[in-house]
Formats: C-alpha cells, sequence, structure tokens
C-alpha cells in the first residue's frame, strides 16, 4: 500500500485501509474504488493522507495496534462527554459528572489491553478521519500515546489508568471557550488567547471535585501547557513543579496538535514535528521524555514516499525497531524517474551513507499520480 495526500489521488484508486466518520465508524471501507466525488468529500473533510492500493507495495501492511472497536468506543465517550458538558454550560449552579470516571476507565482498559498486546511496535496514528471536530479526536490520539509511553515507562496499571484519564480529559475545559474563539480560522486576538488560555482552569474546574476522577488527572488538565523553563500556563511552573504526568501529556499533545490538519495551517509530516520537539528539548520539554517518545514513535510512516540523497524513489516499507529514522525503503524508480521493473530495499540502518533527502510524493505510472512552530493550543 501506499500513503498518497488526497490532492494527489485520483479517480479509480482503491483504498487500501478503512476511513472513519467522527464517530469512529467506518466511513469509507478498504477496497472502496475512489471517484471524484469521493476525493473531494475526503478533501472537504480535512484528510490529509489515505492508503491506496498499489500491486508492487500490497505486502507493506499497516498493523493497527489499537483495534476499531477500541477507537470507536473512546470517540463516543468523549464526544458525548464533551457535548453534555457544552449543554451543560449555561446552566446555573455546580454540575456533577459521576459516570464520568466509570465510563472512562472501561475505555481506558480497553486501550491499555490493546497497546500491552503490542509492546515491541511503533505507534503510527495516520488520523485517516474526518476532521468535523478535531478535539474528539484528538484527546483520544493524545490518551493512546501517553498509554504507549506509560507502559514503555514502566507504570502500574494504577498510573496508567491515572494518566490515561488525564490525558483522555485534558482539554475539558475547552468545552467552556466560545465556539467563535475554538474555531476562528485566523490568529486569536490577545483577548482570544487569553480566553484560550484558560481552558486549562477551566479543565481542573470540572474535573476536580468528580469522586470518580483522580484529583492527579484533574491536574493534568490544569498543568499541560507547562513547561519547564517556566514559559507555560497558566501558573508559569518550572521543572519538578510540573506532575510528571503533565510533562507526558503536554509533550505528546503537543506532537499530535503538529501532526494534525488545522483550520489555520497544514499539518507536519512526524520527522518534522519530532525535530520540533527536540528543538524545545531542555527547555520547553524533558530531554529524557522526547527520546522514549522518539523511540516510539514511526517517524516516517509505512508507505510513505520518500527520495534517498542518491536520487532513487521508493516508499518507507519497513520500520526499524532500534534505530526509527533509519527504515527500509523499497526502491520504486531510479535517480532519473524511471519505474523499475523489478523493486529492491535498502536498508538505511546499514547503508549509512545513503539518507532520506525528501519526503513527499513520486511519479508512479501505474497509477497516473504525483505523487517555524505552529501555535499549539
Amino acid at each position: 500500500m501506499l500513503l498518497m495526500p488526497i490532492n494527489k489521488c485520483h479517480p479509480g484508486m482503491r483504498l487500501a485501509k478503512n476511513i472513519y466518520n467522527e464517530d469512529g465508524m467506518v466511513l469509507l471501507a478498504v477496497n472502496v474504488e475512489l471517484t471524484q466525488r469521493l476525493i473531494d468529500r475526503l478533501f472537504s473533510y480535512g484528510i490529509d493522507y489515505i492508503y491506496i492500493s498499489d500491486s508492487r507495495t500490497d505486502d507493506v501492511i499497516q498493523v493497527d495496534i489499537i483495534q476499531d472497536e477500541t477507537r470507536s468506543r473512546a470517540v463516543h465517550e468523549i464526544r458525548h462527554t464533551f457535548k453534555r458538558v457544552m449543554e451543560d454550560s449555561n446552566k446555573r449552579g455546580a454540575v456533577s459528572y459521576y459516570d464520568i470516571g466509570r465510563n472512562f476507565r472501561d475505555v481506558m482498559n480497553m486501550i491499555i489491553d490493546d497497546l500491552s498486546a503490542h509492546q515491541g511496535a511503533m505507534v503510527m496514528l495516520n488520523n485517516m478521519n474526518i476532521k468535523d471536530n478535531y478535539l474528539f479526536q484528538h484527546s483520544v490520539n493524545v490518551s493512546i500515546y501517553a498509554i504507549m509511553l506509560g507502559i514503555s515507562y514502566g507504570y502500574s496499571r494504577e498510573k496508567l489508568e491515572t494518566l490515561g484519564l488525564g490525558a483522555l480529559l485534558h482539554d475539558i475545559g475547552k468545552t467552556k471557550i466560545p465556539l467563535g474563539i475554538l474555531r476562528k480560522p485566523s490568529q486569536l486576538t490577545s483577548d482570544e488567547f487569553k480566553e484560550m488560555k484558560n481552558h486549562t482552569t477551566y479543565g481542573f474546574q470540572i474535573l476536580k471535585d468528580e469522586p470518580n476522577i483522580p484529583l492527579l488527572s484533574a491536574h493534568c488538565a490544569l498543568q499541560h501547557h507547562e513547561r519547564i523553563n517556566g514559559s507555560g500556563y497558566p501558573r508559569g511552573l518550572q521543572g519538578p513543579d510540573i506532575n510528571e504526568f503533565a510533562r507526558w501529556i503536554g509533550l505528546v499533545d503537543s506532537y499530535d496538535a503538529m501532526t494534525t490538519t488545522r483550520v489555520y495551517r497544514r499539518p507536519l509530516l512526524p520527522h518534522e514535528a519530532m525535530e520540533q520537539l527536540f528543538a524545545g528539548s531542555g527547555t520547553m520539554y524533558d530531554q529524557s521524555q522526547i527520546a522514549l517518545f522518539r523511540d516510539k514513535i514511526a517517524i516516517y510512516p509505512l508507505g510513505i514516499t520518500v527520495k534517498l540523497n542518491t536520487g532513487e524513489f521508493g516508499i518507507v516499507s519497513k520500520l526499524n525497531l532500534t534505530v526509527p529514522q533509519r527504515p527500509v525503503v523499497r526502491i520504486l524508480q531510479d535517480e532519473a524517474g524511471r519505474e523499475l521493473k523489478e523493486p529492491y530495499e535498502i536498508d538505511l540502518s546499514i547503508k549509512h551513507s545513503i539518507l532520506i533527502s525528501e519526503i513527499g510524493e513520486i511519479k508512479i505510472e501505474e497509477l497516473d499520480t504525483e505523487s517555524g512552530m505552529p501555535t499549539l493550543l
């Protein structure tokens, strides 16, 4: 399969992986033949890349470490809860949500079980879902990343649940932000940005008194925008004053925000986002946490097209677990752009002089296709 930008797809191509709607249900199933109408719809939904079938790469398969049932349940619960909190915003007096902890603990256990069954795998969330509401999918992605890191770090089951709840609900305070600010397609004014930053405090206020939510999870909502050099908000905490769970969540929250389409900018590719994180190493983020995250993330997703410094073109066909930045590349075109009758593979972890020089689209005759740090809220 090939991982292709939606704007480079054309009618006649066939999907190699399912595409999901905002409820986590299948919107378009594998093997569906694309029409221009479907392509236009996917583009309007904000889908950036899709997997396309190709006979030369049919053996390149991404194994989903999170089951469809798990993601669908997680998205449903977060969407239902967030919308309920939004609707309750106009009610007078305190509103309690006694079922939040119980419902989300079930979701946490499903995610923990899925990730525990694939501890040796690298996480690759390609966000092939419609973006009708970024907040729901983002919350689920952050929880998956955070739990994956918690498992790698050796946390107990109880700590994983607390971390996961804090991650899944870290942005619940945005339900109190006016939609005009939350969905504004242009730069926020200083007053709007000040109100946006209040989502951390709002989130803490929503969660802190809930009997089924650990107080530590509520502090994750409060502190996930704090940075170790004191440049974050709401309190400008530094280093060890920031809860360890909140530091994990702040890291993966930034990464997922950078790699997801937003109304005001294009998404970064995984390796670009990782470079941004390392640029903030020791100042914004903990260096050891970034290093562990780097080793668990597929920096170059399976199937994505690449150009090597030799001039050859190909796709990432295998991941190297020990050296994520040096994958195996299947060469499909020579340095002159000619299609190879017999593609071959280069293991970049062995061929040290060969580097990935470009990430992007390549011409594929068979398919007739050509293939600053953003503001993080």
